[in-house]
């Protein structure tokens, strides 16, 4: 047969003792809608970062063309 495990009864004035000993300090946890807020934050630095860049890189390749040198003419 299986040995049970004895069963530990305990008073309400020991659990009060152990739940004021025992506290430790919580950390601030943010709330679902803090946290969401936060990724979408990121996220949108995100996108306006990659749209700068992307910006950035075609206002240079559309000077390049501008300022191409001309072409040499012909001669015949």
């Amino acid at each position: 047969m299986t040995k049970k495990t004895p069963i530990k009864i305990i008073k309400r004035e020991e659990r009060n003792r152990q739940e004021t000993a025992g506290e430790q300090p919580k950390t601030a946890r943010k709330s679902a809608q803090e946290t969401a807020r936060d990724m979408v934050n990121t996220v949108t630095n995100w996108v306006n970062e990659f749209q700068q860049k992307r910006r950035t890189e075609k206002s240079t390749r559309a000077v390049q063309t501008l300022f191409q040198e001309p072409p040499q003419p012909n001669e015949a």
